[in-house]
C-alpha cells in the first residue's frame, strides 16, 4: 500500500470512506471553518480562537433549532482554530467533522470531534475536496500558508464558475485579512476583475457572523443523499 503503485489506491480509498461514512451518519450539508493551527486559547491572536469557538456553537445551535442538525459544523481536525470550531459544536451538543492531514509534525486530531467523523487523510487535494463537497458556507479565520491554500482554492472555483453550487466565503476579522492581502491591489494590477471582492465578505463579530450567514444559507432539505457540491463542465469542453 506504500508502494508507488499503490497510489491510485490510496486515492481512491480518501474518496470512498469518507463518502460511506458520511452517507451511514446522515451527513449531507457543512459549514467549514478554517484557520491557524498556530491561535492558542490566551495567545497573541487568542481572541480569535475564543471567537471561532463562539461563532461555531451559535451556528450549531441555529442548526439544532431550525435546520434539524443537518448543518454541521467542519474543521481541519487539528489545533488552533479548528480545536475553537469543534469545541463551540461540542458545547451546543452538536456533532462536527475533524478532516485531519498525516504531517511529519504528526497533528493530532483535537479532543472535540464527534468520534464518528474523524479522518485522517494523506493527501491534502483529498482532504480539500471534501471540504468543498459537503461545504454549504465556509468561514476563514486568521492562518497562514495552509488556510491561503485551502481559502484560494475555493475562491478560484468560484471565480472560474466550477462550482454548480454557491459556497458563501466570509473572512473573519477584517483587520487582519486587509492586512495580509491586499484584495484591492490585485484589481488595481488587473490580475483579478473588480467583481471577484464580491466571491467573499469580511466579517468581525460571532452574532453579525451567524447573522450573514442565516442571510446566504438556505437550510438543507431533509436529503437521504449526499448533495455534492459538484465541478461543472461547461458547454464545448
Amino acid at each position: 500500500m506504500d508502494s508507488d503503485e499503490g497510489r491510485p489506491i490510496r486515492i481512491v480509498s480518501e474518496y470512498l470512506a469518507p463518502l460511506r461514512t458520511f452517507d451511514k451518519a446522515g451527513v449531507t450539508a457543512t459549514v467549514v471553518f478554517f484557520g491557524s493551527a498556530r491561535v492558542n486559547e490566551g495567545g497573541p491572536l487568542g481572541r480569535y480562537y475564543d471567537e471561532a469557538c463562539e461563532l461555531a456553537r451559535l451556528v450549531t445551535v441555529w442548526s439544532l433549532e431550525q435546520c434539524r442538525g443537518r448543518l454541521i459544523v467542519c474543521s481541519g481536525g487539528g489545533p488552533g482554530i479548528m480545536e475553537a470550531a469543534n469545541r463551540g459544536a461540542d458545547l451546543a451538543g452538536g456533532r462536527s467533522i475533524g478532516l485531519n492531514i498525516g504531517l511529519p509534525f504528526e497533528q493530532r486530531p483535537n479532543r472535540f470531534i464527534s468520534p464518528e467523523l474523524v479522518f485522517e487523510f494523506h493527501y491534502f487535494f483529498m482532504r480539500k475536496l471534501w471540504f468543498a463537497h459537503l461545504a454549504h458556507a465556509l468561514i476563514a479565520f486568521p492562518g497562514g500558508f495552509g488556510t491561503f491554500d485551502e481559502l484560494f482554492e475555493i475562491l478560484t472555483l468560484a471565480q472560474t464558475r466550477k462550482l454548480d453550487r454557491p459556497i458563501p466565503v466570509f473572512l473573519y476579522g477584517s483587520e487582519y485579512w486587509r492586512e495580509v492581502v491586499n484584495f484591492d491591489a490585485l484589481v488595481r494590477h488587473g490580475t483579478i476583475a473588480a467583481e471577484d471582492l464580491e466571491l467573499f465578505e469580511f466579517v468581525d463579530e460571532p452574532g453579525a457572523a451567524l447573522a450573514r450567514i442565516k442571510s446566504r444559507v438556505q437550510p438543507p432539505a431533509a436529503e437521504p443523499r449526499l448533495s455534492f457540491a459538484k465541478s461543472r463542465c461547461h458547454p464545448g469542453s
